[in-house]
């Protein structure tokens, strides 16, 4: 945004906004079209500064993501590899079974073509943020061999997507994260 003139930043901070609220009411899907009426800009507005759906989705989801990573460094020092990894999971899963959208945005994301993706998507910076936790984890034997970040961020967005709707999609989420951690069968 550095460089743009002082209007196309308020348009740039107003649009944001206006997506954010519309997101977590409608989801995903929120009318690109209503967010410009309700911004009071043209649609070649909201084009120019989010020239793809996907563009303004990761900006919306782009500054919890931040704070996802970071909390992925933070808890990348912890003693015990199996603990950080299943407390940022944690975090990343109450974040994504209440933010309205984030689920099936990563799984857009996840079902992308490789030349699709942007650097910036929400999913490679979780992927990216995510790896050394669990690289870590499955070096100190705490997770099962060949378990991929991508593979933990998969069953994230899948019990996120199966709880959008529930009345309590947060404990619910946790409770399948239980259930999933812990297997469906006892040994």
């Amino acid at each position: 945004m550095a460089g743009q003139r002082a209007d196309a930043r308020r348009n740039y901070t107003l649009l944001l906004a206006v997506a954010e609220r519309a997101i977590a009411e409608q989801g995903a899907d929120a009318s690109l079209e209503q967010i410009a009426r309700t911004a009071g800009v043209g649609s070649g507005t909201v084009r120019r500064h989010f020239p793809t759906r996907h563009a303004l989705l990761a900006a919306v989801f782009r500054k919890q993501t931040d704070v996802l990573a970071d909390r992925a460094r933070d808890l990348a020092g912890r003693p015990d590899s199996r603990a950080a990894l299943l407390e940022w999971l944690g975090e990343l899963l109450a974040f994504a079974a209440t933010t309205r959208g984030l689920a099936e945005t990563l799984n857009r994301d996840h079902a992308a073509d490789p030349g699709e993706a942007h650097d910036h998507c929400a999913t490679a910076r979780l992927t990216e943020a995510g790896q050394p936790l669990v690289s870590r984890a499955a070096a100190d034997g705490a997770l099962t061999p060949g378990v991929t970040i991508d593979d933990l961020l998969s069953l994230i967005t899948g019990i996120a997507l199966a709880t959008e709707h529930h009345p309590d999609a947060a404990t619910e989420a946790k409770r399948l994260l239980g259930l999933t951690i812990a297997g469906v069968s006892p040994a």
